[in-house]
């Protein structure tokens, strides 16, 4: 096996590598992110639903 093939293989393992941990990364910002906008809309459809039951109360 030459030279080339060696650094051939290192450069398609480096890659192969990088594409992985991106992935990783990606999955893992996504999930945080959707988590986020989860708990974010829960916290305003609960403010709106105890507006609207204040305005209802309101005199």
């Amino acid at each position: 096996m030459g030279v080339a093939n060696k650094v051939g293989d290192y450069a398609f393992k480096a890659v192969t590598a990088g594409l992985g941990l991106a992935t990783i990364y990606l999955t893992a910002t996504l999930s945080v992110n959707f988590y986020r906008g989860f708990s974010w809309h829960h916290a305003q459809s609960k403010l709106e639903r105890q507006d609207s039951k204040d305005q209802s109360q309101a005199p």
